[in-house]
């Protein structure tokens, strides 16, 4: 190898034109015609065709491309070039290489390949160009959503993880010993805690796992995924809504300005997320069901909507719509009720557009101790499960609002996907729990 060139990774290399650097990588492919190879390497910033000639390599390098296997591993040293054609786009003219390891023969080749395979095969499937792009297009939402909220004062105060009791109902919860106090349970949502810390801290959110034991099996469910939840104290359900609403707005919009490229690999019709500006459509309930009604769905007045409900109601709309103010009979015990209307809750769920369901779930909250007693014991919840979230109603309760956004959901809408799996490195859904 020559020493003294600087390691670069691929996504740097534009600022390198016409100086000799090392890339330490993987080869993606090779294609070779005569007396040129092209490799086609990758670092996990990107991938660099390199163009390897036998007049201006040593025997011993030739003979080395030659051996390479999809996924060998190699440090490659060559003069950064401008692609004679393509815009933007630059190339490695190969001078030396150390491989390090000739990989055996790959599992993965270009061909199409069944779900279930990849799947069995995820710990490899992520080298491929299309997850390379999910993955980096997840990680400009993460990003985006802590830039949000701590751009406007937010503090970020985590919820456990391990709780004592359900915050979404119980018949979803993942039960485990927990030494000598008996069950404990795997956080479904990190709200109720939030609340706490709203209460503590005027606005925060929580950024973590959650974990539901249903047993669905659609394309829409992960067992475990992360939900990010803001909470407000002093805030109401329109400013819940408008909050909602400019978070949207900034998430998507930075995500197309920063990972262009990523979206151009997963063939996402950009435009549709050029539309995604405030303000959303808001529609009420029972604005909702009069949609479903001219549609022909067959639908019960007072059910929840359900997945193909939400994908009729939302291809109304080219942007997110926002369904407020549902029955509720629907909605978890500790949503406000509207005191116009006591039979419907503060709440609200966002639609995404192109079928891709409820990204956000949110509601102004019970501030009222007996009101919050009542509907608690109505439930048949522990009250004393729920003891330290009554006492935020003893001690100095105020209005108080918060959502949470599915981050997977929101991934595979922003990417256009067709599955949730693809959205988590390593996705848990009911029926896979390896690799």
């Amino acid at each position: 190898m020559s020493h003294g060139t600087s390691h670069v990774y691929i996504s740097h290399l534009k600022e390198h034109v016409g100086q000799t650097v090392t890339i330490k990588g993987w080869l993606y492919n090779l294609r070779s015609s005569g007396k040129l190879m092209f490799p086609e390497l990758r670092d996990g910033t990107g991938i660099v065709q390199g163009v390897v000639s036998k007049k201006a390599v040593s025997e011993k390098v030739w003979q080395d491309f030659e051996t390479l296997t999809q996924e060998s591993s190699v440090i490659v040293t060559g003069e950064v070039t401008k692609h004679p054609k393509l815009e933007n786009t630059f190339e490695l003219q190969v001078s030396d290489a150390e491989v390090l390891q000739v990989a055996q023969e790959y599992p993965i080749t270009p061909k199409e390949h069944g779900v279930e395979f990849l799947a069995d095969q995820r710990h490899l499937w992520l080298r491929s160009k299309r997850q390379w792009a999910i993955m980096r297009v997840r990680h400009e939402l993460v990003n985006a959503i802590r830039d949000f909220f701590n751009e406007r004062d937010f503090l970020l105060v985590d919820s456990p993880i391990l709780t004592p009791n359900a915050a979404e109902g119980t018949s979803t919860l993942f039960e485990l010993d927990y030494f000598d106090l008996g069950k404990a349970t795997l956080t479904q949502s990190g709200q109720l805690y939030g609340e706490a810390s709203a209460l503590a801290f005027g606005k925060i959110y929580v950024f973590g796992p959650t974990f539901r034991a249903e047993k669905s099996k659609t394309r829409r469910h992960l067992t475990e995924f992360w939900m990010v939840e803001p909470e407000m104290a002093y805030y109401n359900l329109e400013m819940n809504m408008d909050l909602a609403e400019e978070f949207i707005e900034y998430i998507v919009q930075r995500t197309l300005k920063n990972r262009m490229e990523e979206l151009k690999i997963l063939e996402r019709d950009v435009s549709k997320l050029e539309n995604i500006k405030r303000p959303f459509p808001r529609i009420s309930y029972d604005e909702a069901t009069k949609i479903l009604e001219r549609k022909g769905v067959a639908f019960e007045y007072g059910n929840d909507l359900g997945a193909p409900d939400e994908t009729v109601i939302s291809s109304e709309f080219d942007r997110p719509v926002m369904v407020h103010r549902y029955p509720k009979e629907v909605k978890a015990f500790y949503m406000k009720r509207d005191p116009e209307n006591p039979a419907v809750a503060l709440c609200v769920d966002m639609l995404a557009p192109e079928g891709y369901g409820e990204i956000i779930g949110g509601s102004q909250r019970e501030d009222d101790y007996e009101a919050l007693l009542t509907r608690i014991k109505e439930n048949e919840l522990k009250v004393e499960d729920f003891a330290w979230y009554l006492d935020l109603r003893k001690f100095g309760s105020v209005p108080h609002a918060g959502f949470g956004l599915g981050l997977e959901r929101t991934v595979a809408w922003v990417c256009g996907l067709e599955h949730i799996r693809e959205t988590a490195p390593f996705p848990r859904m009911i029926h896979r729990l390896t690799p």
